[in-house]
Order: structure tokens, then sequence, then C-alpha cells
């Protein structure tokens, strides 16, 4: 499908996850609702499980300015590679993150945004397969991980990875010159 003019390159998945292109992302938030779209927005710019996102909702006191320090109680992975981290953020993650806290609407149950993610694909022309509570944080590594290959490591961390997890899932993926330079508007400054 096309989006709203665009010729669409085809959507890139890794595990059956969908990871969106910048163009892809602005479609989607343009169309939403404006509660919908400071959750998409913090969803990306943080990297966050959707899990963690919920509870970060309830727990204001974890972003301190600078950083969301996640304690152990907030991830519930059982698989998890580091039992607490801090997220980086750069000026647009902490200009949206008080007003994400703010929200008068929590975030919908994992299936619900699913359908949401589904349907807001739908609306502008985008093939909806793959998308799912996955997709935000997995884009965002993947655009850390394009955009600053050099910070490969600081990355990892920042998302609760290891450096298997990442070449495995995060690396080689079909970016454009285009989207790098996209990319830019949302990973500047992190």
């Amino acid at each position: 499908m096309k989006g709203k003019g665009e010729t669409m390159k085809n959507p890139i998945l890794r595990n059956g996850v969908r990871i969106l292109r910048p163009s892809e992302f602005r479609l989607i938030v343009d169309q939403i609702k404006p509660d919908y779209q400071i959750m998409f927005k913090t969803l990306l710019l943080t990297g966050m499980r959707f899990v963690e996102a919920k509870r970060f909702q309830n727990h204001p006191e974890w972003f301190d300015g600078d950083f969301i320090n996640l304690p152990s109680s907030a991830m519930l992975k059982k698989k998890a590679k580091m039992s607490e981290r801090s997220i980086r953020l750069n000026n647009l993650g902490r200009t949206l993150i008080p007003i994400f806290l703010n929200l008068q609407r929590d975030l919908p149950t994992r299936v619900s945004w699913r359908e949401d993610l589904r349907r807001w694909a739908i609306n502008v022309g985008l093939e909806p397969d793959g998308l799912s509570a996955k997709t935000t944080r997995k884009t965002w590594e993947s655009w850390l991980m394009f955009y600053y290959p050099e910070r490969r490591l600081e990355i990892v961390l920042n998302q609760g990875h290891t450096d298997v997890t990442s070449i495995k899932h995060y690396l080689n993926l079909a970016f454009t010159n285009e989207d790098k330079v996209a990319m830019g508007e949302y990973v500047s400054g992190w």
C-alpha cells in the first residue's frame, strides 16, 4: 500500500515485528489524536518496553529531568539482561516526558495498542504486518544503531540488551540514506 501520495518501500520486519521508517512513523503520528500522539512518541523516544512505560505512568519519580531510571520492578521480564537501567533521553524526549506523565488517560492494553497501530497504519495506506507493542522499542534501537553505529555499546546498555542481541536483531536493516536524514529529527542529541 502507499501512504498519502508517497511511494512506500517494503516494510522492515525482524522476527515478525515491524520496524518503522521515519516516514512511516510520521504518517501514523500525524493522523492520530493528540493523547495518542504523545503516547506513540514517548514509546518511540524512550525505547521502553510497553509494560515499562505503563508502570512509568504511575511512577513519575523515576524521571529525574534527564534520564528515566527504571528499577527492576519496572521490567517484569524474566530473561532481562539487566535488572535496572537508566534510559537516556534527548531534548525532544525530555520535553515529552512531563506531558506523557500528565496525560489524563493511561496507555491501553498491549492488545488494544496493537489494534490501534494496525488501524492507524491502514488509515494512512501502510501495510499493518508486524505492528505490535514491540514496534516502537525495536524501531528506536534500530534507528539509534543506524544513526550512531559508533555508540553501539551505549545504545545496547540503554536498551537493556547485550551486544549479541543487538547484532542479531538491529543491525543490517534496509534503511536508506534518506531514512538516516529523517531519523535525525528524532535521534538528534541522544
